[in-house]
């Protein structure tokens, strides 16, 4: 019987990182060989320009269609896993209070950098095929109250051919619909159990299609960039390096003057923490998954940084999905700063402030390693700005996710362990202990800290939130 060999990929091929920058300078080349095709982008288009724009556009309407399952499941599981702690109303309260003090600072940083830097300035363009809408602060009063149940809004267009109309999702009303329906169901209590199973099954599945949609980031990234070169030119495309560098001083702002502030503020040693955290931020970097990085987040936090294991085990978790201040705070800020000024649109106030609110509500919408993709969909969704930068920005993805990723697990630590401070049940022998080789305090030490009886937060003196 003849022997049959199964070709696999070598493994720098089959790398999903390698993938997308292999297609970012196939897109490049497609891109030149367009224009060198002439025709115009807008009314006459070559055969390989319309091919270009019809794959990214098909796969921007797929991460679009992907958007509202996954903020109303992740919404409201995340939600529900507040009752998965005894006795800790206090301490989730606490927690969500904390991720979104972080989460304001980060996002503020963000616009801040946006602002000075301006990275899109210089190469404003007109969006192609989308198109911006303007709203005022009583606009968003009203427009927050759900309509329906399904936050459905319909337009009608009148036309010289006739009357259409298109059915859209307002995802600041599907936010407001998960929450409440998330919080009823977490005071209901065993009666909506089989309820949350069903949504935590949705969410896995939703998650699954949403990796097989990133999964055809290569063929979209070729799509985006190509049309991108073809239709703006090459020196439009450089502002990605401006942003690129605006971005990770970003990053380093949080993580290397907010951070130690915080814990400087809460009378805990920078140092440790440093040291403490250094473990999960380097697998966080390397892997660029908040949620593949979560062991390690959590092993950080109990060992090094003292958490009680029944609060880590609740917090971190939680935290890997709703606490991710690099993918749903720094960089939807900037991103957004940056399309707006790529596409020559100007932002007032309002929509400052909105991008904040979006920021620092909206992060329960991320969920592990498609986190950054969907903020900042909902981000530009929100504020009316074109959807065809996502694509600009997913070419340089795996070169921003890293320090996003990193930022993320840093913040996820961070929180349960400033909550823990204030509450009186930090361990702070194992928080001041010093690490060993492998960068975690001596086991030992860990398992006659997690022998004594861990006190219960209301019977601490409360340090306010």
């Amino acid at each position: 019987m003849a022997n049959t060999r199964t070709f696999r990929f070598p493994s720098w091929a089959a790398s999903f990182g390698n993938q997308i920058i292999a297609s970012l300078l196939i897109g490049i080349g497609l891109g030149f060989a367009a224009t060198a095709l002439g025709g115009d982008a807008k009314n006459n288009p070559n055969w390989l320009m319309a091919t270009l724009d019809a794959v990214g556009t098909s796969y921007v309407t797929l991460l679009k269609a992907a958007v509202i399952p996954l903020v109303f499941t992740a919404v409201v599981a995340s939600i529900s896993n507040l009752s998965q702690v005894t006795n800790a109303a206090r301490l989730a309260v606490k927690t969500l209070i904390w991720f979104a003090i972080t989460a304001f600072f980060a996002v503020s940083i963000g616009i801040a950098l946006g602002l000075l830097v301006q990275p899109g300035v210089g190469a404003e363009v007109s969006p192609s095929g989308s198109t911006s809408t303007r709203g005022s602060w009583t606009a968003f009063l009203t427009g927050i109250i759900p309509s329906n149940f399904l936050g459905l809004e319909v337009t009608t267009k009148t036309t010289g051919s006739g009357i259409t109309s298109s059915v859209s999702f307002n995802v600041l009303q599907m936010l407001v619909i998960s929450g409440a329906i998330g919080i009823a169901a977490l005071k209901v209590g065993d009666a909506a159990k089989p309820f949350i199973d069903i949504v935590k099954s949705a969410l896995a599945i939703i998650q699954k299609v949403l990796w097989w949609i990133i999964r055809l980031a290569p063929l979209g990234t070729i799509g985006l960039i190509g049309h991108a070169v073809y239709a703006y030119g090459w020196t439009s495309m450089g502002s990605l390096v401006k942003f690129i560098a605006a971005l990770y001083a970003g990053l380093l702002l949080v993580f290397l003057v907010v951070y130690p502030l915080i814990v400087k503020f809460n009378g805990l040693s920078v140092k440790q923490y440093f040291s403490g955290v250094w473990p999960a931020v380097q697998l966080g970097f390397v892997s660029r998954s908040s949620m593949g990085t979560m062991p390690i987040t959590e092993a950080v936090t109990e060992r090094n940084l003292g958490v009680p294991r029944a609060y880590a085990s609740f917090a971190v978790p939680l935290g890997s999905t709703t606490k991710m201040d690099g993918c749903a705070s720094v960089y939807p800020a900037l991103a957004a700063i940056f399309v707006a000024q790529f596409y020559g649109v100007h932002l007032d106030i309002s929509q400052y402030l909105l991008i904040i609110l979006v920021s620092v509500l909206g992060s329960a919408a991320t969920a592990g390693t498609t986190g950054a993709i969907v903020m900042l969909t909902l981000t530009l969704s929100t504020v009316g700005l074109p959807l065809d930068g996502v694509g600009l920005l997913l070419a340089i993805d795996p070169i921003i996710d890293m320090g996003r990723t990193a930022l993320n697990v840093a913040g996820q630590a961070l929180v349960p362990a400033i909550v823990s401070k204030r509450e009186g049940i930090l361990n702070e022998q194992l928080y001041n202990a010093p690490r060993g080789a492998d960068g975690f305090v001596d086991q030992a030490l860990v398992d006659t800290a997690h022998t004594e009886p861990v006190p219960s937060a209301a019977s601490q003196q409360p340090t306010g939130a």
